[in-house]
């Protein structure tokens, strides 16, 4: 007995029942579009915040004075930066992805997570670029609490995608 389950696309979605056993044959082409979409959300989550901040180190590159500012006894090497933003950066995309996927996205969600974005983004230009560092200091305060802010409410709405902001936030 063969019986219609897709109106879509009838020939490639089907059932076949036989006694004592029921195959599913499911829409591999619906899996496949959903597993696509799933890929391009995550994909374009993620290539934002990764393309923007390689846009800024580039833009930013031949003015950072990094190593000739006074350090704390625990801050870490220069050359770390570029290898932990690049993983925050990935963190950030997955993590706004989750809210994304999870059918409940508010404006307010976008709102946040590109506000924080675009904040983190202007700092080093403000910081590295145009020397402004007291701007910087009160900036990165700015940053700091719309950072909390998207972690919580990240994690209101998918607790992995706050917690996935945790790194960050402590960063």
């Amino acid at each position: 007995v063969v019986k219609i389950i897709c109106v879509k696309n009838p020939v490639i979605c089907f059932e076949y029942s036989a006694f004592p056993f029921n195959i599913l044959i499911v829409n591999t082409f619906r899996k496949r579009r959903d597993n696509m979409s799933k890929l391009r959300n995550y994909a374009s989550a993620i290539a934002v915040p990764l393309l923007l901040g390689a846009a800024v180190g580039f833009l930013t590159m031949s003015s950072m004075d990094y190593d000739t500012l006074n350090h704390p006894p625990l801050s870490p090497p220069g050359i770390l930066f570029p290898i932990v933003w690049t993983i925050l950066y990935i963190l950030m995309g997955v993590s706004y992805g989750m809210i994304r996927r999870t059918g409940r996205p508010e404006p307010s969600d976008s709102l946040i997570y590109y506000l924080q974005l675009g904040v983190n983004l202007l700092w080093p230009i403000a910081f590295f670029l145009l020397k402004w560092r007291l701007f910087a200091f009160f900036w990165i305060i700015l940053l700091d609490v719309l950072v909390l802010v998207m972690v919580f409410k990240f994690y209101s709405k998918d607790r992995t995608a706050g917690l996935l902001q945790i790194p960050y936030a402590v960063w």
